[in-house]
């Protein structure tokens, strides 16, 4: 890393090891670290672990000296991505709600909060490349705000990021990673949706190209109809067709053209051309694009933007 003296730089601190090895890097580098751990908005009566990372987010804090905060953005996470979350699976639409939690609370809200407090940048534990690439969540953060961002273990390997966690002797070095979405917690979607929408509309807990557990399977969701609480299954999820329409763009670029696609988290990307508001494939598609979620664009293995797939 380069060098970072004279530098304030406040760093998201989850209570994780990648945000912890973050700090403990800036902080070598010479940075002055601030961490601050981001209080999100938690499901009334649910299984809430926030109070726990929290308290490891001052322990990394205590064991590397620096100053702590806390950021309360429960208001920015109920508007901005629980609601939305809940709007757009009422239309029978599958919200990626941790893109929309990087761009008003990880990164809006946090940014806000930092410049206001005297920070010169903010940094995350956030990967950005090889087989952690969480890259796909990022495509929605405004330009202005991600050209101002530190990733600290962006290009390392998880193994290289626990490796560092020992030597820097955090108090997390042995912590499992967090399965959750963002501010979900241990609480899985389909449990909230449930809770929020009720269990009796499969329309609204499957994705289209969803795998569906019934018997002679492989089964597929090729289709669904929320007013009926229907979905249609079939034995591929192969769609036709090679176009993905899509709206909300955010570029970093400009004249896009060629490019890379990726339309489905871990899933594969695929080569072709924007037109317009509309990604054309090279060939057919591998997958059902699913209305809601991220289609997100690479250049190079760059990241250069990203919509939201329409119907």
């Amino acid at each position: 890393m380069k060098d970072m003296r004279g530098k304030r730089v406040f760093v998201g601190l989850s209570g994780g090891v990648d945000s912890a090895v973050s700090a403990a890097l800036l902080r070598r580098a010479g940075a002055q670290v601030t961490g601050v751990f981001i209080k999100g908005w938690y499901p009334p009566g649910m299984p809430c672990t926030w109070a726990a990372e929290r308290r490891d987010a001052m322990r990394i804090a205590a064991r590397l000296h620096l100053p702590f905060l806390t950021l309360d953005a429960s208001a920015e996470y109920k508007k901005s991505v629980i609601d939305y979350l809940i709007s757009e699976y009422s239309a029978g639409r599958t919200p990626n709600p941790d893109v929309m939690c990087n761009r008003e609370v990880k990164f809006g809200a946090f940014y806000r909060f930092a410049k206001a407090h005297g920070a010169d940048a903010i940094a995350t534990g956030h990967y950005r490349a090889g087989e952690k690439d969480q890259s796909y969540f990022l495509w929605a953060v405004p330009k202005e705000i991600l050209d101002a961002v530190l990733f600290p273990v962006g290009e390392m390997k998880k193994e290289d990021v626990r490796a560092l966690a020992k030597q820097f002797n955090l108090p997390v070095a042995e912590k499992r990673d967090s399965q959750g979405v963002c501010f979900l917690g241990s609480v899985s979607v389909q449990e909230f949706l449930q809770k929020e929408l009720g269990s009796d509309n499969p329309a609204f807990l499957y994705t289209l190209g969803q795998r569906v557990p019934l018997p002679n399977g492989p089964w597929y969701v090729v289709g669904k109809d929320v007013e009926k609480k229907e979905i249609k299954v079939a034995r591929t999820h192969t769609p036709a067709g090679q176009e993905i329409p899509f709206t909300d763009a955010n570029w970093f670029g400009e004249s896009i053209r060629s490019t890379e696609a990726q339309y489905r988290y871990r899933g594969p990307r695929v080569s072709g051309r924007v037109l317009g508001n509309i990604f054309v494939s090279s060939e057919p598609l591998p997958e059902i694009p699913a209305p809601g979620q991220s289609i997100v664009f690479y250049d190079s293995g760059e990241l250069i933007g990203g919509g939201i797939i329409s119907s």
